[in-house]
């Protein structure tokens, strides 16, 4: 029995887990029944409803759904739904999965039907997309995300699906179907249908001999898993090496994927070690590939190595600091004029290579101040040579 689709809401109402776009009176819903809902992106992790949103669209608009993905996507057979619909009063809706990996080119056979509206584009991605499509796009669309599914949204799904397929599941093995799935809505539900092909008495055994481990940051109702997650981050933060090996090892017994937690240690390489110790990005990064190779058991070791290493770098959270104020000055509306000195093919501008490494020249219509490095490791060197070049 596929549960991925005898599940698969058909309505706004059916759909668990996205009440902030799908309850009554919430922009995305209204725009929809109004019939005036435009071309719009969503993002969010796996198998939270993406897919599922956008066919519950065209049900709602009455509109032809096409599927597509961005990976295997040619231009001839979007050519061909354009030309089908040129002169009719129906519009179709183009749904493309994995949007953020659109070639150039496929964006731009998109572009001329967004702009005069003969389809409705709606385009899906486990990552931001606005920062792979081009800004005629972007200007042209919404932007919506979408968040992991809560505990409580896949125990009601769980709930409608063992009363259907008519199971059997013991309070554990529901626990688990639930926690291990890492708010993944498809991932529960496929575990689930794999498991009753075997028995329909499904227990934690049968499940964790199919999907021994969790897919991701998975929580349980007292969130033990996300307070572990945060304990290793503040402990690295705070340089303790045997409480940060501790929460690991809590994780990695607990089933979190290997994976996830080396995409934490990259973000925090970068969040709070950042230029006092440059290598430690790199050093995380790399934990990130070996890990998604390897798998555990030998991932802990690597894991292990770079935790050890994060808790002995000094640390500095000037790029965390620095980018946040400059983002908040953008996003108060400080657009400032590029310098004509600096812009495309100016001939004003002077080649800092022509005089020796540096040359005094403006960069900036207005001053402005985000960068403060710290007197510490690695940072601390490149404080003294920022500081040769302030005039």
């Amino acid at each position: 029995m596929d549960f991925t689709y005898l599940l698969r809401p058909k309505t706004f109402d059916e759909m668990f887990g996205q009440e902030h776009l799908t309850q009554e009176q919430v922009a995305l819903r209204v725009l929809c029944e109004k019939g005036s809902l435009g071309h719009s992106f969503f993002y969010g992790p796996a198998g939270v409803g993406k897919t599922s949103l956008a066919r519950i669209i065209a049900n709602t608009m009455e509109l032809p759904f096409y599927e597509f993905n961005a990976t295997s996507l040619k231009v001839e057979e979007l050519r061909k739904i354009f030309t089908q619909y040129k002169n009719s009063l129906q519009k179709p809706l183009i749904f493309i999965d994995e949007v953020h990996r659109l070639s150039k080119n496929q964006q731009e056979v998109l572009l001329p039907v967004m702009e005069n509206n003969s389809v409705l584009i709606i385009g899906a991605s486990t990552e931001n997309p606005f920062f792979s499509l081009t800004s005629a796009i972007r200007s042209r669309s919404m932007l919506f995300e979408l968040h992991a599914i809560s505990h409580a949204a896949l125990q009601k799904l769980l709930y409608r699906a063992i009363e259907r397929a008519n199971l059997n599941i013991d309070e554990d093995a529901q626990e688990y179907l639930v926690t291990s799935s890492g708010g993944d809505a498809r991932a529960m539900l496929k575990l689930l249908e794999f498991a009753s092909e075997v028995n329909t008495n499904v227990t934690v055994e049968l499940l964790k001999s199919l999907r021994p481990n969790a897919l991701q940051a998975g929580s349980s109702e007292a969130g033990v898993h996300y307070d572990l997650v945060s304990a290793l981050i503040k402990s690295i933060r705070g340089s303790d090496a045997d409480a940060a090996i501790y929460y690991l090892a809590r994780l990695i017994e607990g089933g979190e994927s290997a994976d996830f937690i080396a995409r934490r240690l990259v973000i925090l390489a970068s969040e709070d070690v950042g230029n006092a110790n440059p290598q430690a990005l790199t050093l995380t990064t790399s934990t990130l590939t070996s890990v998604k190779q390897i798998g555990y058991p030998e991932a802990r070791i690597i894991l292990a190595q770079a935790v050890i290493y994060l808790c002995a770098s000094p640390k500095s959270n000037s790029a965390y600091l620095a980018i946040n104020k400059a983002l908040d000055v953008v996003k108060n509306g400080e657009i400032l004029d590029i310098p004509q000195n600096i812009t495309q093919q100016n001939k004003d501008y002077l080649y800092p290579h022509d005089f020796g490494g540096y040359v005094q020249q403006r960069y900036l219509s207005k001053p402005l101040h985000f960068v403060e490095l710290k007197e510490i490791g690695y940072e601390k060197k490149m404080k003294d040579w920022l500081q040769l070049f302030v005039p």
